[in-house]
């Protein structure tokens, strides 16, 4: 008979909502601990039920949030994909390119919102550098507002 490991405890989650109330500088910081901790619950238990074959997703956030310049902006996921928006509240700004790690390891780095590629990477890493090296200009750091609040 082959013994299971137990499931991982899910982690305490940063409030987000009252981190909202805090300031858009508070909201993005809790988002990226957010997503981390969550993503590497959802990882650890993925290994316990049915190990391997787990996309790099864990791996993506922290060599973003590892990026001062990608820090400050909110990060959400979509179907494993990492965004980053310059403001905080749905709907995101997308300016930035988006991330997408494959189940063979590698990732794939797209155009904000027209989906074409950029490139294609083996690593976490790469593919953050190639975000960076595509940021535009004048980026700063997310904004307490929403897509529709920015066009107002």
């Amino acid at each position: 008979m082959v013994e299971r490991r137990p499931l991982p405890a899910k982690p305490v989650l940063p409030d987000v909502a009252a981190a909202h109330r805090r300031g858009p500088a508070d909201a993005v910081e809790a988002r990226w601990r957010q997503l981390a901790l969550a993503w590497q619950w959802r990882r650890e238990r993925q290994e316990v039920l049915r190990p391997g074959g787990y996309p790099g997703i864990v791996d993506l956030i922290e060599a973003a949030g590892a990026e001062r310049t990608l820090r400050q902006l909110y990060p959400y996921n979509s179907h494993f994909a990492l965004h980053l928006s310059s403001c905080t509240r749905y709907p995101y700004v997308l300016r930035v390119p988006s991330v997408l790690p494959r189940y063979d390891g590698r990732f794939r780095v797209f155009v904000p919102r027209v989906g074409t590629l950029l490139g294609e990477t083996d690593t976490a890493e790469a593919a953050v550098a190639l975000v960076v090296g595509h940021l535009p200009a004048g980026l700063g750091p997310a904004v307490a507002d929403s897509a529709d609040g920015l066009r107002r």
